[in-house]
């Protein structure tokens, strides 16, 4: 990564090359750390960081373990929805960890950096940094790998261990370094950035054999969407193998961000209002606090909508009070040329491709739409059919997926929905929801999902023929609640309108008995609520009726499903409920 003979500079160290007096093994090494992934690297001038005054109590939280060298965790995993500011977060601190002479070493992964996504820089990156803090180390360092030059094609662990563990514990023993005194945090941000779960998890692992289990200083922090390594790594149930280990912040959950995001827009508007040429950004009216809450509600606690609201009012070839008006009234239906949200949109679209393709990729899953399972859940948990929802569970059954199919289908979903439960209904309901309100509106918006954009369409003919090839299995095979659910789902997704379902499913399902099969269920089961069955059944069969005959021309099948109706309305009446019920 560097030729010889050069001078360059990490974390304000001067580092001098001379062909005649540099020991060969750290010239090798100088020409495999990712320099890009330094904390003041030249290529992140414009790192996002924390604004005064902002994110104060989570920052001094983590400086207080940090510079707690004698608790008992020395790692600390800090994860969090996508756009919840952690990247910011651990440029804060490397920032005062610089400063008050505490850093040792920061590495920040990128996806989009060849350079720093994946495992083959990361260990001579931090093995050059910590060299530099102590001239013992450095030659220690290059020592080893002048004994063994082929270090950097091993494996993490022995990199690891070689480059960084065996001198750091050689030079104490000699008495060349204290290591009560030497700076001690090592930082690494995006390990979700990191190419490939098999890496990541291999990273972690690596640590805590190398690191945490050997008598060495270090504190070490590490930021992370919440995706399968680092979560499987800290679970509790079953228990990781780093569940004991780590302090895990979970950034999304322990902390309510939006007085920091209020004051950072406010810090950030009225700074663009001031170098404006616009009058009225100029103004101390500008913005509005109605404004202002408008963007807080929005951002619903992640600072990267902040964020892209401030980058976008700050292109200088508008007017930020025009912009500022776009972003508020914006809507996908609007017609509007301009994209105020497409960083955002951007993000989203990566997280979902990236998910997509490793869950299409599975064996189990082929032949399984991604795109089309996340988007149904979605509208499930909105309660946008008719007012009512299934619980997650229900409706996986309802989709056809096995059980507990949601939770591989958001396996790396982690940063941008999660599933708890409603304490307001069954013990066993759980529901999904979105970190950011944005990602459901990027879902429902075709402009902004573009090539992943789903139609409800789509949705409900989906949801309707699951339901159909349902209640066609043996009828043992579902249970009272299973049949209410799919019938009351039947009726939500077919918004009365047969047009969901195809030609050929309606005309298989009628000659397959599929109307006698929900009579039998109707007529041998007293648990069947009837009243809600008729209320959700009888359009439905109505208008597949009225389509066999007039559509289809399928006259005989017309007159077996008005057969049924026929039957099911006598039954109704029985019940005791009047047509107007």
């Amino acid at each position: 990564m560097f030729s010889n003979a050069q001078n360059f500079k990490i974390d304000n160290v001067n580092v001098h090359l001379f062909e005649d007096s540099q020991k060969e093994g750290w010239k090798m090494l100088l020409k495999n750390i990712a320099s890009n992934a330094l904390h003041d690297s030249s290529a992140r001038f414009d790192a996002p960081k924390c604004d005064e005054g902002t994110r104060v109590e989570v920052t001094k939280e983590l400086m207080d373990w940090m510079q707690d060298r004698e608790a008992p965790q020395r790692l600390l995993c800090m994860t969090g929805a996508a756009g919840a500011g952690k990247s910011a977060l651990q440029q804060t601190i490397a920032g005062k960890c610089s400063k008050s002479n505490t850093l040792g070493s920061a590495f920040f992964f990128s996806a989009a950096d060849p350079t720093r996504n994946d495992l083959t820089h990361i260990v001579p990156t931090i093995a050059c940094q910590l060299g530099l803090r102590n001239p013992a180390l450095r030659d220690a360092i290059g020592k080893a790998i002048e004994d063994d030059p082929l270090i950097f094609k091993k494996t993490l662990g022995i990199q690891m261990d070689t480059l960084i563990v065996a001198p750091f514990q050689r030079v104490c023993a000699s008495g060349a370094l204290d290591s009560s005194k030497f700076p001690h945090a090592i930082l690494i941000d995006g390990l979700d950035e990191c190419r490939g779960e098999d890496n990541q998890d291999e990273l972690l692992s690596s640590i805590k054999h190398c690191l945490l289990e050997n008598d060495l200083p270090f504190r070490i922090f590490i930021a992370s969407r919440p995706e399968w390594a680092i979560r499987t790594a800290l679970a509790n149930d079953p228990e990781g193998y780093l569940y004991r280990l780590a302090y895990h912040m979970k950034l999304s959950d322990m902390y309510d961000a939006a007085g920091d995001i209020r004051r950072y827009l406010w810090t950030r508007l009225r700074g663009i209002g001031s170098r404006s040429r616009d009058s009225r950004a100029q103004s101390p009216l500008w913005p509005t606090k109605e404004d202002i809450e408008k963007l807080v509600a929005a951002a619903s606690g992640q600072f990267v909508y902040a964020a892209t609201v401030v980058k976008y009012l700050s292109e200088r070839r508008g007017s930020p009070v025009d912009r500022l008006r776009a972003i508020i009234n914006w809507t996908p239906e609007g017609g509007q040329q301009t994209r105020p949200l497409e960083l955002l949109d951007n993000l989203y679209r990566n997280i979902l491709s990236t998910a997509k393709e490793l869950y299409e990729a599975v064996d189990t899953n082929r032949g399984r739409d991604f795109l089309l399972l996340v988007r149904a859940h979605q509208m499930n948990s909105d309660a946008r059919m008719d007012g009512r929802q299934s619980s997650i569970r229900t409706f996986d059954e309802i989709i056809s997926l096995e059980e507990g199919g949601h939770q591989v289908l958001f396996s790396d979903l982690h940063s941008l929905v999660f599933v708890r439960q409603n304490p307001r209904r069954a013990e066993a309901w759980e529901e999904m929801h979105s970190y950011h309100l944005s990602f459901s509106e990027f879902l429902d918006s075709e402009l902004r999902a573009q090539h992943l954009f789903v139609s409800e369409t789509r949705v409900r003919q989906y949801v309707v023929e699951s339901c159909l090839q349902k209640l066609l299995q043996q009828e043992d095979f579902l249970g009272d609640w299973s049949f209410n659910s799919i019938i009351s789902a039947l009726h939500r997704y077919s918004d009365n309108q047969i047009t969901y379902v195809n030609d050929f499913r309606l005309i298989d399902f009628t000659r397959n008995n599929g109307w006698g099969r929900i009579d039998e269920r109707l007529s041998s089961h007293v648990k069947v609520d009837r009243f809600r069955w008729w209320s959700d059944l009888a359009r439905f069969t109505l208008n597949a009726r009225q389509r066999l005959n007039d559509d289809l021309h399928e006259h005989e099948l017309a007159d077996i499903v008005k057969s049924y109706f026929d039957k099911w309305k006598e039954r109704y009446k029985e019940d005791g409920f009047t047509e107007e019920e």
